[in-house]
């Protein structure tokens, strides 16, 4: 990602529908897949922090970030521990092992997304759980993705088999953000269509829209932890080490 988006992230994530809803749809996923005390946390791709703290709520957290600026920005909002490193041949915290796993929209970015995988794999404890994020449907590609860098998007069959090579055993696996799927849906492709570039997706919107957005979005918190949903903007997967 370009420095301008990181200090987009930071000055979004706190209050933008889609990060606020999206880290309540995570942590009821995480309380009931994999417990309301889930042991030692590591978050790789933590960008600026904005997740850092729903996690700490659950258990000691540790993070890493390739970016030197995202890192910085992240360590001054939460004083944690944010190391450096990359995926897969700089892993961070290589002689430590974690309960969860955690890497929210970041596998998008890594061109080896199996070899990523595998490092993940190897700080894990036995039987540990590892929960993953990452786009939908490459024919949602959009001027959001090529800002921030993205190598694919996913879909789900190709996610789950990639998973179980590297050493994973999914044990849900969803579709998110359904809701606004259509929408999302009938606006890209209208831009395709028209060949227009569109706008990035990380605006903030009025108060009123913001709400109704991130009220509709994060209403998905009570179906994604039980259902395999569909269809969707995102996927989201919950596996463990085999």
């Amino acid at each position: 990602m370009d420095q301008d988006q990181y200090h987009l992230m930071a000055s979004l994530e706190d209050r933008h529908w889609w990060y606020v809803a999206r880290r309540q749809i995570l942590d009821r996923v995480i309380r009931k897949r994999v417990g309301e005390s889930p042991g030692r946390i590591l978050e790789i791709g933590c960008g600026t922090g904005g997740n850092l703290g729903f996690l700490s709520r659950l258990g000691p957290v540790k993070a890493c970030e390739t970016n030197d600026e995202a890192r910085r920005l992240a360590i001054e909002k939460t004083n944690l521990k944010v190391a450096g490193g990359s995926l897969p041949d700089k892993r961070p915290f290589a002689d430590e092992a974690f309960d969860l796993v955690c890497m929210f929209d970041v596998l998008e970015h890594i061109e080896d997304d199996r070899g990523a995988l595998a490092s993940v794999l190897a700080n894990l404890m036995e039987n540990g759980y590892f929960i993953l994020t990452v786009p939908a449907y490459m024919w949602l590609w959009s001027r959001h993705d090529t800002l921030n860098h993205h190598k694919r998007r996913y879909v789900m069959s190709d996610l789950i088999r990639l998973l179980k090579t590297a050493g994973f055993e999914p044990v849900h696996a969803s579709h998110f953000n359904t809701i606004l799927f259509p929408v999302v849906a009938l606006v890209r492709l209208a831009q395709k269509a028209l060949r227009l570039n569109g706008a990035d997706d990380m605006v903030m919107p009025t108060w009123l829209i913001n709400s109704m957005l991130g009220s509709l979005f994060a209403s998905e918190r009570w179906f994604v932890p039980h259902l395999a949903l569909p269809f969707g903007v995102s996927i989201l997967v919950v596996a463990q080490r085999k």
